[in-house]
């Protein structure tokens, strides 16, 4: 059920609402499919207090990937940051069955996604990942952003919250003094940020889509890496 503060501002932008088909499987917001008046949407929406500017960044990030033309993102239809709630509404797309060349276009449209660079990794803002604020201080090294913007921060909360012990955040201390050994310098690129399977959706032609990005210029191996956060992606992918 939509909120009130909520259903009031579509009603606002889309006259009636005609229906609300929720969509489970999001730990951080409330989503689903919207019919009003004026078209089917997909709505998502979430505390205002609690996650502060959230949707407003992930319009940025999308903006971004869908500048590149290299993969699809749903459009971003309109965008509400309220007392209590926010909330983003996006194209609302029809999944079909995934073409017999889907996991080679995903992996050629990142690879072109990643040809996207800046002069200093990071970003002009700081965004989101999942429901933890994630710092985009921008630096000339990759090393010194992968150290300081997010190696560093996670280990400060792993600490905080109990889940990491004094010892075990000395080793990740030693092993982040090894990394100029270990990891190539490289030029920033466009990263979606956390692009596990989860994250990636199919059209109504059966193509990839990308949502929920939590975006920077970044290393590319790191959207390669969160691939295999839950599993890899089917070989094809990789092999592109």
């Amino acid at each position: 059920m939509l909120p009130s503060e909520i259903q009031a501002f579509c009603e606002s932008e889309f006259g009636q609402v005609r229906s609300f088909q929720s969509v489970s499987g999001g730990c951080i917001n409330h989503g689903g499919k919207i019919t009003t008046s004026n078209g089917i949407f997909f709505i998502k929406w979430n505390s205002a207090t609690s996650f502060p500017q959230m949707f407003s960044k992930e319009q940025h990030g999308l903006e971004l990937l869908e500048s590149t033309k290299a993969l699809r993102t749903p459009s971003v239809i309109s965008l509400y940051d309220g007392e209590r709630h926010s909330c983003l509404i996006l194209e609302y797309l029809e999944s079909a069955t995934r073409s017999s060349d889907y996991w080679q276009k995903l992996g050629i449209g990142l690879a072109n996604v990643h040809r996207t660079t800046a002069s200093t990794f990071g970003l002009e803002t700081d965004n989101f990942m999942g429901s933890l604020e994630q710092s985009n201080q921008r630096t000339v090294s990759w090393i010194d952003f992968f150290v300081n913007e997010r190696i560093q921060p996670q280990v400060r909360l792993a600490l905080a919250r109990g889940n990491m012990t004094a010892k075990e955040a000395g080793k990740v201390e030693d092993l982040c003094a090894k990394l100029p050994q270990l990891v190539m310098e490289e030029q920033p690129a466009l990263t979606h940020g956390d692009l596990w399977s989860g994250n990636i959706m199919t059209d109504n032609f059966g193509q990839p889509v990308l949502i929920d990005p939590a975006v920077s210029y970044s290393h590319r191996e790191t959207d390669i890496a969160m691939t295999t956060l839950f599993g890899r992606l089917p070989e094809e992918f990789y092999q592109t």
